[in-house]
């Protein structure tokens, strides 16, 4: 922001104004957009209180009784400065609605009017309006700000901030190319989201009521008025740095006592619990620091309304002055990523990574399971999930604080298929067979299901524990033997035993499936096909 020296509240909006520009240079999701909303509404509140807090200004202004020329004169411009105010306000709510409607029909009609999910979605309207140069519809809302910015240097001799600024005026875009050469209209609405470009013009009424606010203090000192007559109005005030918090992150804000002065040492509290109080280094008023661990166990549209109760007490006076401080907690957003897998399987060590983006390092997790046994691991977001149930639920809380819980579907292990390779490794062909010619060995083997395999490595391992082989010959079994892995040694047989035109018969009895800690889990062989036919020619 530019201007002069900013009170904590200006760069509070100021800070939240450059996120929003900075978001709408990114390309933002729907659920960013619908974020736009809840600013935009957070933006409105901080603008009514603020317009609340100048027409109590105005009315002190007016409440002075001198009969001198200056506090008559002063009185005249703090109204004029009101008026002005509160028309540039009312005249850019009237943009804010005509950007929330669709174009005019041809026919004349009034333009509907697009109901909240809609106008969340639409990324075309504003721009359309604001930057058509067949209409003076942008150029007259650049020119309410600059109009209402010379009206209020005429009553008052004050420079104030800009209003239309383009990315020059901003350390953090003037030396973006992509922004350089653009005029104000299309440095704030070129490419703009609907949703976001009505935030935008909320956020220029919270500019336009600090402005007014620097004015009518600046009247009120030069004509002598006392605003505050000693201290006898006490208005605890708590700037958060966000009300907007999401559940396991830290909220943050400073509490302090608005009429304060240097002979005043308050006490505060929060909940009826004592918090720091120490002078601040700007302001040089006591403030005290809150900071807790926001959670909250009920959601509406995501959002959790909460509030705390704060306390100020003073000496002398002897007073406490209370007040409950209202804010909001959003769902954050838990991200499920499974390692190689995108889906869990009974009885197996599902590697899944559980986050919260919107965290950051605060993210301290821990995780509790029904339906399957968590395995912690060395990292602090993966955990191994081994499912004993068809539905598993695993609730994600950081720092002690609950967050959600996600819900997983549980498959099956798929059944396992049997390999036939000869002594190279070859497959076997099952039509053709094996030449007798050369013959030693062949491997039947138990393989996994190859998603299977690709998803859960460490649980796709099958062993052959025993087999019968047999030499069919015609509609006879001339000789059998047993072996207890996947190798079958046939050199005993290649002398004389077997002959062209014989069936080898190969049955398996027993397998067994090695899991993720290492252990046999017998397999049930009517799962899937056990028995391989290899001519012999």
């Amino acid at each position: 922001m530019s201007g002069g020296k900013e009170t904590p509240r200006q760069k509070m909006i100021g800070m939240m104004y450059l996120v929003l520009t900075a978001l709408l240079a990114l390309n933002i999701s729907n659920a960013v957009l619908e974020k736009f909303a809840v600013l935009n509404n957070t933006l409105s509140e901080l603008r009514n209180e603020a317009s609340e807090v100048n027409e109590k200004t105005l009315s002190s202004i007016m409440a002075a009784t001198s009969s001198q020329e200056r506090v008559k004169d002063a009185k005249n411009r703090a109204q004029q400065v009101r008026e002005a105010t509160n028309k540039v306000i009312a005249d850019l709510d009237v943009y804010k609605v005509k950007l929330s409607q669709e174009h005019p029909p041809s026919d004349g009609s009034e333009p509907r009017t697009m109901p909240m999910e809609e106008l969340i979605l639409n990324t075309n309207i504003a721009e359309e309006k604001m930057l058509n140069p067949r209409t003076e519809f942008g150029n007259n809302f650049e020119k309410l700000l600059t109009d209402y910015q010379t009206r209020i240097h005429e009553i008052t001799r004050l420079t104030l901030p800009k209003l239309n600024r383009k990315a020059e005026d901003y350390e953090e875009f003037k030396n973006n190319p992509h922004h350089k050469d653009k005029d104000f209209l299309h440095f704030q609405f070129e490419g703009t989201p609907t949703m976001a470009a009505i935030t935008t013009i909320t956020q220029m009424q919270t500019e336009i009521l600090e402005n007014e606010a620097m004015a009518l203090d600046t009247i009120a000192k030069i004509a002598e008025i006392g605003i505050l007559k000693g201290i006898d109005n006490y208005v605890p005030m708590v700037i958060p740095e966000s009300n907007i918090v999401a559940a396991g992150a830290k909220y943050k804000a400073k509490m302090f006592i608005a009429a304060s002065s240097s002979g005043l040492i308050p006490t505060m509290t929060k909940n009826g619990a004592p918090i720091v109080v120490a002078k601040d280094e700007e302001t040089r008023i006591q403030m005290g620091t809150v900071e807790f661990i926001a959670s909250a166990t009920t959601y509406k549209d995501d959002i959790s309304e909460q509030q705390f109760s704060a306390a100020i007490t003073l000496k002398s006076p002897d007073t406490t002055i209370n007040r409950i401080i209202k804010y909001k907690v959003i769902r954050p957003t838990i991200r499920v990523m499974t390692g190689n897998a995108v889906q869990l399987y009974f009885n197996c060590g599902n590697l899944v990574n559980i986050d919260v983006p919107s965290l950051g390092t605060a993210y301290q997790p821990s995780f509790t399971g029904k339906g399957a046994t968590i395995v912690p691991t060395d990292k602090k977001s993966q955990i191994m999930i081994v499912p004993k149930d068809n539905k598993v639920f695993v609730t994600v809380s950081s720092s002690n604080v609950p967050i959600g819980t996600e819900e997983f579907k549980v498959n099956r292990i798929p059944p396992p298929h049997l390999g036939k390779k000869d002594g190279s490794g070859k497959p076997i062909d099952s039509k053709n067979g094996l030449s007798l010619t050369g013959l030693n060995q062949i491997r039947i083997s138990v393989d996994a299901d190859q998603t299977f395999k690709e998803n859960a490595p460490k649980d796709a391992v099958y062993r052959v524990r025993s087999m019968e082989v047999s030499i069919r010959r015609g509609g006879t079994f001339v000789q059998t033997k047993n072996v207890t892995s996947e190798i079958v040694d046939l050199s005993d047989w290649t002398n004389g035993v077997l002959k062209p035109g014989d069936l080898l018969y190969c049955n398996i009895k027993s397998v067994v499936r090695k899991t993720f800690l290492n252990e046999d889990d017998k397999v049930d062989i009517t799962t899937f096909e056990n028995t391989a036919f290899i001519p012999i020619r």
